[in-house]
């Protein structure tokens, strides 16, 4: 069955998808979805990822609770920033921070963390000096923007993919 189906939850993910984005429930639009969920998950086969591994799901488990606080407190940081421009002391820009994070998942993870989160966005990662470039829309304290990056989010996923 694993031949034929390498990914069965991925298969099952990509149908569902299909049926939703589609407005007529049709034998037609049924068995489209069929062929192009087949043809995704042997495209995916074709590529062996490896498998990333969970060291420690507690660990992942408080990441998450921090990343949707973070989330939500930057939102309003950035709605406040929006609706209040009479202040003229906002600047954004661009902070290069060193990074200790190898694992392609942990460095995949940090990146939908950084960009979920608004008023930052992930431009760059340079794998031969280990830096990571940050776009920041309100970067006040470069310090505090490196401290918070390595401690809060790189030094946990460090523990659950290292």
């Amino acid at each position: 069955m694993r031949r034929l189906l390498p990914y069965p939850l991925l298969w099952v993910a990509l149908l569902l998808l299909w049926v939703l984005l589609n407005e007529s429930l049709s034998p037609g639009t049924i068995l489209l979805g069929i062929v192009l969920a087949f043809v995704g998950c042997w495209c995916l086969a074709l590529l062996k990822p490896a498998r990333a591994r969970v060291r420690r799901p507690a660990v992942a488990l408080r990441l998450l609770g921090m990343v949707l606080a973070d989330i939500y407190r930057s939102s309003i940081a950035v709605a406040l920033i929006i609706l209040s421009p009479k202040r003229k002391d906002r600047r954004s820009g661009f902070l290069s921070i060193p990074l200790e994070l190898r694992d392609p998942y942990g460095l995949a993870v940090l990146a939908c963390i950084l960009t979920a989160a608004p008023g930052t966005a992930w431009v760059e990662f340079d794998s031969a000096k280990g830096t990571l470039l940050l776009h920041i829309l309100d970067l006040v304290d470069e310090a505090t923007w490196v401290d918070t990056v390595k401690n809060r989010y790189e030094r946990p996923l460090m523990e659950i993919f290292q």
